[in-house]
């Protein structure tokens, strides 16, 4: 339901020719040696060498002889084929072809193995380690060497997520590397030099940084811990056992695994990730290879939060409420279909559907069919969060079935402008490849309260503006040399964030920023399903296909795609007004799926909704606040255990197949069906793969586009004198690693979370009488949360605080992005 992504128009390649191992090639200039030779069929052992890497030429593995470097002259010894580009005329000679590199080859294994442990029965890369496959194909056949190998105190714990082996390490430098080049994290160096040299932990790669935990020998760790969203990656690159998973440490062998690949579920970048299980249980999760998406590498939530689903409160059975004794009580799969049939035709047509935004989109359109045609109501939203009609009107007129920007775009953009964004928290896939892009003279602009750490590591601008002033910033950029220091053109890329739901006239804004510019826009949600979810209609004034509900056409077409005599001609209310109505009686059911309250912009409103409604059903994977007072609960199926498509931010369908077989797990689609058929209105497909063709087979809607929202910026309230106890405005977002459920199951991983801190200038923590460092509060009257100090450069009278991190804002305060609190100092109390 979406279209192809753009594709870069071709530019003329300069070609350099050259001779590998008596074969000629023509390669592109600027190309390596070793990558050269892999196109003749020629593979040079190597361990530094990373085709995402800068190479640095530290094993010394990849030796190879040059005869003639092109200028009818030789290199006198054998050159690192990782660090040599080629050249025109070039000889070149690998261990195939040449004694003396084979030599080389032969002489640089065995002083790696001078001292290279003898433990690979127990060490985790045992059967999928580059060293002992290349110790094996370049190697000597016996060892030369007996005397006591070096030991160090092990392991080293870089973080609490990844432990360092040093005796393993060959010194290839892709972990330090990464960590500077890729993630901007440079927390992990190499330390010391000669025999003494190694991997440490600290800010600096002075020896004295290993200091505090020094061993009797002089030898230890850094004080600083590797507290990266992206550590977990230099697990995977390390080409020998040196660095591995706390989690996954002496847990199985590549042997015992069964791999699939598949999707990460924690965000709408749709990172390809390799699954690995054995007897029915996920054992770890891999970066997959995708050029296109996430190139090598994942988040480390992407890598190791998936045991969220095996948690104890994992729903396996049914329940229906007994109407006697008011518990819900396990029921067979007909009798609770039957149930929740009954209670929603008892409701009478006055019924609300809130899928949620985690949603496979055969899930979501399974939500999105069974709304129209078995409940005949246009009252579905999948927005469990802050929301707006402009942001429906934004959704419908420039993201469904709309694909403006690709994730490589980013690379070729001349600026990319981040508004209520912050990529490192909630992209963080698209956080790398900004980064990237970056670090080759792309220019990245954030319209924002303050300079996160994610903006800095990209080099990035900020263009100061309060919570809810985002739309006046932006109406204020010009093309060309804007008068605000932005300059746009038609190669600028603007990404949107989902909290500018929460800033009126913030994407009407945008929409006229790319009219005047010719800037591409994209909107880049935080959760995986966000983006299938309004491909798939699941909005109260979107129809599947990006099909207008007010627009008779288009529901006669669907109409007839689906065989039913209409579909709803009324436009639904959004999920505040869903529940507002349920409150007030005038809807009487609700179908609630993978929702958790305190998410909802209004947590207090939501529990009175379902207090007061007649008739609950919830479709979950794990017990929660909605299971807890629903009439019929029925269990779904994570991830893990179904197939399904997500669609990510750009528009990207990410398919996926199913990893765990597990009898009785059934998917979203098939509990919506069997309900339907049930009511008697059956939905037409019963399975994932049946929900496809369906919405392949009713394509995008191709008739009149949809008008853009146009809505003007609202002028903010002047802030009063910063003073104790006095209000101000509140900035926020959820951070990478927090409270959230989809982390359960991984006390390690939630150790490296961010310290949660309060952030403001110095003028207003010294107006409100709080010294920096100190504790103080942010209070409504609903409740108060309280959180140590930090400087940092937001707009006075602003503060800035995470989400879900010790307390959940939105759910104990029902403050969020743009809401006025009160900063008090200390513990207080409001």
């Amino acid at each position: 339901m979406t279209v192809e992504a753009s594709r870069e128009t071709q530019t003329p390649v300069d070609l350099v020719t050259l001779t590998i191992d008596d074969v000629e090639v023509s390669v592109p200039k600027g190309t390596l040696v070793i990558r050269a030779a892999e196109l003749v069929g020629t593979e040079i052992p190597r361990f530094c060498d990373h085709p995402l890497l800068e190479p640095v030429g530290a094993c010394r593995q990849c030796l190879v002889e040059v005869p003639d470097a092109g200028n009818g002259r030789g290199f006198p010894k054998p050159q690192a084929s990782c660090t040599l580009e080629v050249a025109p005329g070039m000889v070149v000679r690998t261990q195939v072809t040449s004694p003396v590199a084979e030599k080389a080859q032969h002489g640089t294994m065995e002083l790696l193995l001078v001292n290279h442990p003898l433990d690979c029965p127990v060490c985790d890369k045992g059967g999928e380690c580059p060293l002992q496959n290349q110790a094996m194909s370049h190697g000597r056949g016996e060892s030369r060497f007996a005397e006591t190998k070096r030991t160090f105190p092990k392991p080293l714990a870089v973080s609490e997520q990844v432990l360092l082996d040093r005796e393993r390490c060959v010194l290839c430098a892709r972990c330090t590397r990464f960590s500077e080049q890729i993630a901007g994290d440079p927390f992990i160096a190499l330390v010391e030099r000669g025999a003494r040299q190694q991997v440490g932990i600290g800010p600096s790669v002075d020896a004295e940084a290993f200091g505090d935990r020094a061993g009797a020998d002089g030898e230890g760790g850094g004080e600083q811990p590797f507290h990266s969203y992206f550590s977990g990656n230099t697990i995977q690159i390390c080409p020998v056992g040196a660095l591995t998973s706390a989690d996954y440490r002496f847990r199985s062998r590549p042997f015992d695994l069964v791999s699939t690949p598949s999707v990460a579920e924690h965000d709408a970048c749709g990172a390809a990730i390799r699954v690995d299980h054995r007897r029915g249980a996920v054992m770890r999760r891999l970066a997959g290879d995708d050029p296109e998406v996430n190139e090598e590498w994942v988040t480390d939530k992407d890598r190791f939060a998936f045991t969220w689903s095996r948690q104890d409160d994992r729903l396996r059975t049914p329940l229906v409420r007994d109407p006697g004794t008011g518990e819900l009580v396990p029921t067979s799969w007909p009798g609770a279909l039957a149930a929740a049939a009954a209670g929603l035709r008892e409701a009478a047509g006055k019924v609300g559907v809130l899928p949620g935004g985690r949603l496979t989109a055969e899930d979501a359109y399974a939500y999105s069919v069974f709304a129209r045609v078995a409940l005949g109501t246009n009252d579905i939203d999948f927005r469990a969060r802050p929301h707006s009609a402009e942001e429906s009107a934004f959704l419908a007129a420039r993201v469904a079935t709309r694909q403006d920007v690709a994730t490589r775009d980013l690379e070729s953009a001349s600026t990319v402008l981040l508004v209520g964004l912050e990529p490192e928290d909630e992209a963080g896939t698209l956080f790398l490849r900004l980064r990237k892009a970056s670090r080759h003279g792309v220019r990245v602009v954030a319209v924002g309260s303050h300079t996160t750490r994610g903006l800095a590591k990209c080099g990035g601008e900020l263009l100061a503006a309060r919570p809810g002033e985002e739309a006046s910033a932006l109406d204020a950029i010009q093309d060309g040399d804007g008068s605000a220091g932005v300059g746009l053109d038609p190669r600028a890329v603007v990404l949107l964030g989902e909290r500018l739901a929460s800033s009126p006239g913030a994407f009407s804004a945008a929409v006229r920023l790319a009219e005047r510019t010719g800037a591409r826009l994209a909107w880049v949600p935080r959760r995986a399903g966000d983006r299938g979810a309004v491909e798939t209609g699941c909005l109260p004034t979107l129809l599947p296909g990006g099909r207008p509900v007010a627009d008779a056409e288009a529901r006669a077409d669907l109409a007839a795609a689906w065989g039913v005599r209409s579909v709803p001609a009324q436009t639904g209310r959004d999920t505040t007004a869903m529940l507002r109505a349920v409150a007030e009686g005038q809807l009487r059911a609700l179908v609630v799926g993978g929702v958790e309250l305190d998410d909802l912009p209004d947590a207090a409103l939501a529990r009175e909704a379902l207090a007061a409604a007649d008739f609950v059903v919830s479709l979950e994977v794990r017990e929660s606040d909605v299971t807890r007072v629903a009439d019929v609960v029925l269990p779904v199926a994570p991830p893990v255990e179904k197939s399904g498509t997500f669609v990510t931010w750009e528009g990207r369908l990410r398919p996926f197949g199913t990893v765990l077989e597990v009898p009785g797990s059934l998917t979203d689609v098939r509990v919506l069906a069997g309900v339907a058929e049930e009511l008697g209105a059956p939905l037409g497909f019963r399975t994932t793969a049946g929900a496809m063709r369906s919405m392949r087979d009713l394509g995008p809607w191709d008739g009149e586009p949809l008008p853009a929202p146009d809505v003007p910026a609202r002028e903010q309230p002047a802030l009063e004198e910063p003073r104790p106890g006095g209000a101000v405005v509140l900035a926020t977002w959820r951070q990478l690693v927090d409270d959230g459920r989809l982390q359960d199951g991984q006390d390690r991983y939630r150790a490296t979370a961010r310290r949660a801190v309060l952030k403001a200038s110095a003028a207003t923590l010294a107006a409100a009488g709080v010294e920096v460092g100190d504790v103080a509060t942010i209070a409504t009257d609903l409740g108060s949360a309280s959180f140590p100090t930090e400087v940092a450069d937001l707009p006075d009278g602003v503060v800035w605080a995470p989400g879900n991190n010790g307390v959940h804002l939105r759910g104990t305060l029902g403050a969020d992005h743009g809401s006025t609190v009160r900063l008090l100092p200390g513990g207080e109390q409001a």
